[in-house]
């Protein structure tokens, strides 16, 4: 089984898959994680990928392409792969399906996550994570206190690319690049609607429950 999570930037993509992950005994598949990994090593490319997620562009479609390459021919991976926000437009949609045809495989479902954007915006602007034990806060509606963070808040930090006008930039980029997709993927009917606003746990048991259903999961 093969999934794709969409949803704007701050949607809680990557905390659904990874609950996907750890209870279906799948691979969550996210380009951010890649991508950033590539700019913790600080080369060339990393520092080019750097400036484009800075200022709120989605890197190339070839540069991508060879990371999804690299995930689909492992065989470990075959068919238990969950995609975190990716493809981001309809090319890279396309260029999957071919991918996927290339390596025997297919999307199973297709879940996009709805949220408003004064949601993503506090969200985003919000979130901040400790540099020394790796635990994520927001200060809307997760703050740091005594009782659930042992550091001191001198360790809390924001993402660089989290601020308002690259937020709004991004939020823009997904109406616009990504959010054309999920008619792409209509005219599948493998697209289920899910309520990003609800709580992470009964956004997760809706998830789950269309998972468990499928007739594809065996």
């Amino acid at each position: 089984m093969n999934i794709i999570l969409f949803g704007p930037p701050g949607a809680g993509k990557g905390t659904q898959a990874d609950n996907i992950v750890k209870n279906f005994n799948l691979h969550k598949v996210s380009t951010g994680d890649l991508l950033r990994e590539e700019i913790n090593k600080r080369t060339s490319l990393g520092e080019k990928i750097k400036s484009k997620i800075d200022k709120g562009f989605l890197v190339s479609d070839d540069l991508i392409e060879n990371l999804i390459v690299q995930v689909l021919s492992n065989e470990k991976f075959y068919n238990k792969l969950v995609f975190d926000g990716y493809p981001r437009n309809i090319n890279q949609a396309t260029n999957l399906d071919i991918l996927l045809k290339k390596y025997k495989q297919k999307i199973s479902c297709v879940f996009c996550l709805q949220v408003d954007k004064d949601i993503v915006v506090k969200r985003i602007l919000g979130r901040q994570t400790c540099t020394k034990c790796g635990l994520i806060f927001n200060q809307y509606y997760k703050p740091s206190t005594k009782k659930n963070h042992s550091c001191e808040n001198k360790f809390l930090e924001k993402r660089s690319d989290d601020n308002e006008k690259i937020v709004l930039n991004r939020f823009q980029t997904y109406l616009e690049k990504t959010l054309p997709i999920i008619n792409y993927y209509k005219k599948l009917n493998l697209v289920h609607e899910i309520n990003g606003k609800a709580e992470i746990n009964d956004i997760y048991k809706e998830i789950s429950t269309i998972i468990a259903s499928l007739e594809t999961w065996l």
